[in-house]
């Protein structure tokens, strides 16, 4: 049997158990959460409920008119919660419960108007002399609790009669506030009897569910045995040879496996995973070059706005220095001693060099984003190249270009580029101080022109080739190291990528790649 057959039969005996299973399951939830639901009722009901009896005392205890609204409020949830459960529920406990909420709440509101008129008779007989002030402050904060015990004291000490309207409302408020308490105890019970009772029936179909799994899942996990002792012969091996693959993939190993021979669904796999590793490999280098250039990005960036602020700072006293140097040589003329106009040469000569620093610092800092538009790359490279003139050295180097076609357009900035080939070709030509080859080679390769600027200079180490993008780094002695930084920053803002291969000794090769 084929592995594929295999694999059906396991499934759709699989299936079956499982469908049985879930089925089951689904049964199991449905009554479990309606159990956890009217569990979550009776919970809530027995809260309810002693936080109605919590306000009560407090009210029968301290005569709190606060506590008042706290009974009501635990009223209304209490019969909102019954009134939602009925539509649910058909239980004739919750019945007896609504039943004697009402009636509670019924009995409350009669003590309310009872505390009200007590308070009002208590009000019109209230001594005026001292004598009986404290007694009668103890009967307004008591009488509540001790109706009776308050009405006997009313007439010992007041004089009250027993058919007075004040002596009849506390016996009646005696009578009332015992059988609140009973409903009260009632209402408690009843809801802690429901609390019990759907703790008691969520256990069971728990219980239930739990017995039923313990039958089916063995059931279950033995032919998934048999199954997978079916499959494994020739299969589980290669699988755990894959398996081991993939997990030292995942720490970086991209090493491919043999292919078996045997060709059939896991021999397929293994030919796939060879597929992957290889596109791994070359997606990982991918990723470190553009690690790479993004930490590059994000130090042009930092730099950029240091160097904004330095050279901002320091081209006010620059140009003063500067322009007062110009002056004292123009006013010296001849009759100035010579090591006096050597020392204003001098200051004139360095404050030059100086400007040249700053106007670098802020032509890095500005990067200002490209004007695109459509160049004749070629000239531009010819151009760029004729602007070195004798200054750069380039009588004794060698200049070759290859081009193809005479006509390529590039649709760019021109000043930037023009910038960057200068960049590049002083570059090359500081680093053949005799004689040498400059060449440059364009080739259009589908969307994109590759450009290469290759010399035959000195070359460069590793270590300086890992840091050559990056600003202020230089190996000449009078250097800003910021020419390369910005050749960097104008091809990635024109959507391209600058790479950089040299020797020591052999020279060094520049490779662009822009989009056309």
């Amino acid at each position: 049997m084929s592995l594929k057959k295999k694999i059906i039969l396991g499934f759709l005996t699989s299936s079956v158990i499982i469908a049985v299973l879930a089925i089951f399951g689904l049964i199991s939830f449905i009554e479990i959460r309606k159990e956890i639901r009217y569990l979550e009722l009776s919970d809530n009901l027995r809260g309810k409920s002693l936080q109605l009896r919590r306000h009560e005392k407090n009210f029968l205890l301290y005569c709190e008119l606060k506590e008042i609204k706290g009974v009501y409020a635990y009223l209304r949830d209490l019969k909102n919660l019954l009134t939602q459960a009925r539509r649910t529920y058909k239980n004739n406990e919750l019945a007896v419960l609504e039943k004697r909420i009402g009636e509670y709440e019924q009995k409350f509101y009669r003590i309310e108007n009872i505390f009200n008129g007590v308070l009002e008779k208590l009000a019109r007989i209230k001594p005026r002399n001292s004598d009986h002030a404290v007694l009668f402050r103890l009967v307004e904060s008591t009488f509540l609790e001790r109706p009776l015990a308050n009405a006997e004291l009313l007439q010992k000490t007041f004089l009250l009669r027993e058919g007075d309207p004040l002596i009849t409302s506390l016996r009646e408020l005696h009578t009332l506030t015992s059988a609140l308490r009973k409903d009260g105890e009632e209402i408690l019970t009843i809801s802690r009897e429901l609390d019990r009772s759907a703790r008691e029936n969520a256990e069971r179909f728990i219980g239930l569910s739990q017995t039923t799994a313990l039958v089916l899942l063995p059931l279950f996990f033995g032919i998934g045995l048999l199954a997978l002792f079916a499959v494994s012969h020739g299969v589980v091996k290669r699988l755990k040879i894959l398996s081991d693959a993939i997990e030292r993939t995942g720490k970086g190993d991209f090493s491919m496996l043999s292919v078996p021979d045997k060709q059939d669904e896991v021999g397929a796999l293994i030919s796939a995973f060879n597929r992957m590793e290889t596109d791994l490999i070359a997606r990982d280098r991918e990723l470190v070059k553009k690690n790479e250039e993004l930490l590059q990005s994000r130090k042009l960036a930092s730099i950029g706005t240091l160097a904004s602020g330095v050279a901002h700072e320091l081209n006010n006293p620059l140009n003063n220095i500067y322009t007062t140097a110009q002056r004292l040589i123009r006013k010296a003329g001849r009759e100035c001693p010579p090591f006096v106009m050597k020392g204003l040469d001098d200051i004139f000569s360095q404050s030059m060099r100086v400007k040249k620093i700053v106007g670098d610092l802020l032509e890095f800092a500005r990067g200002r984003e490209p004007q695109k538009k459509e160049v004749e790359l070629i000239d531009l490279i010819i151009g760029a190249y004729k602007q070195l003139g004798n200054a750069a050295r380039s009588g004794s180097v060698k200049f070759t270009l290859d081009s193809g076609p005479d006509d390529i357009q590039l649709y760019a900035d021109r000043e930037q580029m023009e910038q960057v080939f200068i960049n590049l070709f002083v570059n090359a030509l500081d680093a053949m101080p005799g004689e040498g080859s400059l060449k440059v080679r364009v080739v259009p390769v589908n969307s994109t022109l590759k450009i290469t600027v290759s010399d035959t200079g000195s070359g460069m180490s590793p270590g300086t080739v890992e840091k050559i993008f990056e600003p202020f780094f230089t190996t000449k002695d009078q250097g800003t190291g910021l020419g390369l930084a910005i050749v960097f920053n104008i091809i990635q803002k024109h959507n391209g990528h600058i790479t950089v291969e040299s020797e020591e000794g052999k020279g060094t090769k520049f490779t662009i790649t822009l989009p056309r």
